[in-house]
């Protein structure tokens, strides 16, 4: 998803590869960052400029220099949700969450996992949502979210192709032993009801997550990690 330095985004530029976002470092004087940026907009890349902190928080690598720029691969954070569908690979829905933070939190833990998009079924103000993309650390500016009625959208990726993959606590297979590759849509369901019984029909399979605890209950957070993690490993194809 992140192409990260001058010459990461030169070889990307060459081999033309999909980017949809350039980050420049504010001020950055450098010839090499004025050339990608001159590519970017020559070719209707959106470009932007983020501080010297916000490219260091973001970078993949940063340990030795921070980049004066980075690039976003792969995705485009304004598709619509028939344009996320028609791409197809993995997306979430988040059905019935109450809490903005919560809801920030998965559409951050989404986007860092290599998520393609984020759709969220929630009752929820402009001002909750607003609070909701600011707990995502902003999220949402390298990935799509889109607010949706949450049967619609099952239905809709179903049409595309994708399979359906509950996650619940009346699921008998565990993530590692169902296969997250492909077109996946994954739900996950709120603080205290879960997922609708609907939806929990719609869907092609329920995964559990194990627990073993006195208090039979994740954060809402924790079960999506886990799941995305285990994702990103059999999507990257590593054993």
């Amino acid at each position: 998803m992140q192409r990260c330095g001058v010459d990461e985004i030169s070889a990307a530029f060459d081999a033309g590869e999909e980017i949809s976002l350039l980050l420049v470092l504010r001020d950055s004087e450098a010839p090499d960052v004025a050339r990608l940026r001159a590519i970017a907009e020559e070719r209707g890349i959106p470009v932007r400029e983020v501080s010297s902190s916000d490219v260091w928080r973001m970078a993949r690598d940063n340990r030795d220099e921070t980049p004066e720029v980075l690039a976003l691969v792969g995705r485009d954070p304004g598709a619509s949700l028939e344009e996320v569908l028609e791409r197809g690979g993995l997306v979430w829905m988040l059905a019935g969450a109450l809490y903005p933070v919560n809801i920030g939190f998965t559409i951050r833990t989404a986007e860092v996992s290599g998520a393609d998009a984020v759709l969220v079924d929630c009752q929820l103000s402009h001002s909750e949502r607003k609070a909701a993309l600011r707990a995502s650390m902003k999220a949402h500016r390298f990935m799509p979210v889109h607010w949706v009625d949450g049967l619609q959208a099952i239905d809709s990726a179903k049409a595309s192709g994708f399979r359906v993959i509950a996650i619940e606590d009346t699921g008998e297979v565990g993530p590692w032993d169902a296969d997250l590759t492909g077109d996946v849509m994954l739900i996950v369901g709120g603080e205290h009801d879960g997922i609708p019984d609907e939806m929990l029909a719609a869907s092609d399979l329920v995964v559990r997550i194990p627990m073993s605890g006195f208090v039979p209950s994740y954060n809402l957070q924790a079960p999506m990690a886990v799941v995305a993690v285990e994702a990103q490993r059999q999507r990257s194809g590593d054993d």
